[in-house]
C-alpha cells in the first residue's frame, strides 16, 4: 500500500493528562499503534494539565510508532502543554505543528525508515577501502 494513501489518524487529547487519563488515552489510541506503519496525530489544543505520566505516554506512543515504522506528531499545543514539553526538554523529540491541517500534511512526504535508508544509500554508495 503506498504510504501517501494510508489515513492520518488525528486523536484530541483530554484537558487533564495525568496518570488516570494517561492510560485511557493509550487504551485508545492502542490499535492505531500496532498496525504497519502507523502516522498519528495528537491535537494538543484543549490540555490544560500535562503531568510526568502524560509526556511519559507520549514518549511511549512515539516509541511504538516508531517501531512499526511510522511516526506520531504533535499540533496545535495549549499554552501549558507547550511549557511542560519544553520544561521536560522533550519537545525537541517530536515533530510539532501550529495546525492539525499543517501536520496531516507534513505526512505527504513521508517515507518509512526502510525507504529512508535505501535513498541514503544510493546517495552515498559504500567507498572502497585501499588493501
Amino acid at each position: 500500500m503506498d504510504t501517501n494513501s494510508r489515513p492520518v489518524v488525528v486523536k484530541r487529547m483530554p484537558a487533564r493528562v495525568d496518570a488516570r487519563t494517561a492510560r485511557e488515552f493509550l487504551r485508545d489510541v492502542q490499535p492505531f499503534l500496532t498496525i504497519d506503519r502507523p502516522q498519528l496525530v495528537f491535537d494538543l489544543s484543549q490540555v490544560v494539565r500535562l503531568d510526568a505520566a502524560g509526556v511519559e505516554m507520549l514518549l511511549h506512543c512515539m516509541s511504538q510508532a516508531h517501531r512499526r515504522d511510522g511516526d506520531l506528531k504533535l499540533a496545535s499545543l495549549s499554552a501549558q502543554s507547550a511549557v511542560v514539553l519544553e520544561l521536560t526538554r522533550t519537545e525537541r523529540l517530536f515533530e510539532i505543528y501550529d495546525s492539525c491541517t499543517d501536520a496531516i500534511r507534513s505526512f505527504s512526504g513521508f517515507l518509512p525508515n526502510a525507504m529512508r535508508l535505501q535513498l541514503l544509500d544510493r546517495r552515498h554508495p559504500p567507498t572502497a577501502t585501499a588493501a
